[in-house]
């Protein structure tokens, strides 16, 4: 580089020239996309007090697919509703080029909300089991459904930026794992153009709105439901030792289990083996049949799920049998493959350029590197289908900077997801996530073909 300095000074001037023109371009495209995002703030934030207002469960989300198939074709995209349960699919093709996804998810939680907003969830249903309970859009979804809208919008607005086919998804049950499980079935990626790139965002309760946290690699977590039943001869309190006592079997199974993680799988694998419940017995002096566990299992590795499940039944069975019970007594294990998660692999060729992009639109000191977390996504199945297609999800910080900046001072810990007392700051939520995911677009509309 001296050399170049020194003998060919004009051409070092005009290379730099030249970087500080493309500089002040990509500066000045950033702030006519934020300008337009602003004007667009007023009727997205409408829409989002709307869809928060009017949350709904897992596989209920009917109002909710009718207000995104709505949307999406008022602005001109060719719509389909009902596709893998409330799934909604806009379609636009605005010339030759790059398929690009871009996903929301769009049910709520079974949440009283208790964030005191005047525009808090009043919404109540009856549950399965005839309960009244509450329902919050206590994970973003409703921040996801709004910037989808949103991006959907500026990209319209501006199609003379953009070729390719642009693919708007509003996926429904994604907290119970079964609604990218049930549009992929009905064949999301044979009716429609296979995506060439997928994204996504995620609302974050630990970054503050106005920032994004990228990940490359492994991002969220696999995630499994188990049930175990642990059986015994039950019997008088007073006499234990005429029975086989399943509460017994159980204490040293749950001590058991967590020898999996301390000394069966290799410490530079992440993966969590938690017993969240455990339900035995009817009175104090009564020895019972029975006990059950209830246990969520984490992890990245597809080797290590299958290392996890499968040292919970030799360790299960291991334990009922020195303790004397008989094969027809042994404990039974049983996994819910119905509700089983993969882990969301971002594909860093592709979490770069979002990187990139949204670098390029937010500024650098407002993108962060992300930890990657043992919640889980449904997200990551679209990235695991034949097509191998790759993908990545961003995570769109939500919380009010002044509440973030307080947290820090004071070491308070802020509502995470899933709380009653979430509530992101919208507006510049909202405002962040349209412009990185529009930018986003833009660019992977516009790279270069491979």
């Amino acid at each position: 580089m001296a050399c170049l300095r020194v003998v060919y000074p004009l051409l070092a001037l005009a290379i730099s020239a030249a970087s500080l023109s493309l500089s002040l371009s990509l500066t000045a495209a950033a702030s006519e996309l934020d300008q337009s995002v602003t004007k667009a703030l007023p009727k997205l934030e409408q829409l989002y007090l709307h869809l928060h207002q009017h949350p709904e469960l897992s596989y209920q989300e009917k109002a909710t697919s009718q207000r995104m198939a709505q949307e999406l074709k008022q602005l001109g995209f060719e719509v389909t509703s009902n596709f893998g349960g409330y799934g909604v699919v806009g379609i636009v093709k605005n010339g030759n080029g790059p398929v690009v996804m871009i996903r929301a998810d769009i049910d709520g939680l079974p949440i009283i909300e208790q964030t005191g907003k005047q525009y808090a969830s009043t919404v109540t249903t009856v549950d399965a089991s005839n309960n009244t309970v509450g329902i919050m859009h206590g994970c973003g979804h409703d921040i996801h459904m709004t910037s989808l809208i949103g991006t959907a919008q500026q990209l319209m607005l501006h199609k003379a930026d953009w070729q390719g086919t642009l693919m708007m998804v509003a996926q429904p049950a994604e907290e119970v794992g079964g609604g990218a499980k049930a549009m992929l079935k009905q064949g999301l990626f044979d009716q429609f153009p296979t995506p060439d790139s997928i994204i996504g965002l995620h609302v974050s309760a630990s970054i503050p709105a106005g920032k994004v946290g990228t990940v490359s690699g492994y991002a969220l977590a696999n995630v499994d439901s188990v049930d175990i039943t642990i059986k015994g001869k039950g019997g008088h309190g007073a006499y234990p030792h005429a029975t086989i006592d399943p509460v017994v079997i159980a204490a040293r199974t749950v001590l058991a289990l967590q020898t999996i993680v301390s000394r069966e799988v290799s410490p530079l694998e992440p993966n969590v083996v938690t017993v969240g419940s455990i339900h035995g017995g009817s009175k104090h002096n009564i020895i019972s049949d029975e006990v059950k566990l209830q246990l969520t299992l984490r992890s990245y590795n597809p080797k290590v799920r299958e290392q996890q499940i499968a040292a919970i039944k030799r360790i299960t069975s291991g334990i009922a049998i020195s303790a004397g019970l008989p094969d027809d007594l042994m404990p039974v294990v049983y996994v819910h493959d119905d509700e089983t998660i993969p882990s969301t692999y971002n594909d860093p060729s592709l979490a770069a350029k979002v990187k990139a992009s949204i670098e390029a639109e937010l500024g650098r000191d407002n993108v962060l590197v992300a930890p990657p977390v043992m919640a889980g996504e449904d997200f990551g199945l679209y990235g695991l289908t034949p097509e191998k297609r790759p993908i990545t999800l961003f995570w769109l910080g939500g919380v009010d900077p002044s509440l973030y900046q307080a947290s820090l001072e004071s070491g308070d810990t802020l509502p995470s997801l899933h709380s009653s007392q979430f509530a992101p700051d919208y507006p510049l939520t909202i405002r962040t996530g349209v412009r990185a995911m529009t930018r986003t677009a833009m660019d992977l509309f516009n790279q270069p073909a491979q």
